[in-house]
């Protein structure tokens, strides 16, 4: 059974920071919170979710490329919260990947940890380092930039 955590920021909160939403908001809640520096996100991985019927047919698995989203919209997260509010009134983007592993695969009841730590931010450009766990176990890490821009409205 998987042990209950605290809740630092619900789905209101990160819903009013991230542009994202269903079905692409990867962040059911915030469990730990250190300004600027770190930062635990939780995804409840459900059967219902839209990509599990075409990945894959009869072993459903949560594409490794999701994971990495909610890697970069728990680091969004961090970055909105220690931004100025002149910052704020920008959209967080994601600028790179690197070093990305996936190491077991993440299926339908899992409960998704995503830890982003703060590396470096320079010239509003934020480097992160991200680790996903199931029960404790690593099941994906990158290093992930992100800077914020002004939205583009068309």
């Amino acid at each position: 059974m998987q042990e209950s955590r605290p809740v630092i920021m619900d789905i209101g909160e990160i819903m009013s920071i991230l542009p994202h939403r269903y079905p692409f908001l990867l962040v059911d809640r915030v469990v730990e919170y250190e300004p600027g520096k770190r930062i635990v996100g939780l995804k409840n991985v459900t059967i219902n979710e839209p990509f599990f019927p075409g990945h894959f047919p009869g072993h459903p698995i949560m594409p490794g490329v999701l994971i990495i989203e909610g890697m970069a919209q728990v680091g969004g997260i961090l970055a909105y919260q220690a931004s100025d509010d002149e910052v704020k009134k920008k959209v967080c983007y994601f600028a790179s990947i690197d070093n990305a592993k996936f190491r077991k695969p993440v299926r339908p009841g899992d409960q998704l940890l995503i830890e982003m730590t703060a590396t470096a931010c320079k010239r509003g450009i934020w480097c992160f380092h991200g680790r996903a766990t199931v029960d404790g176990k690593v099941v994906a890490q990158a290093d992930l930039k992100a800077t914020f821009a002004a939205m583009d409205r068309q």
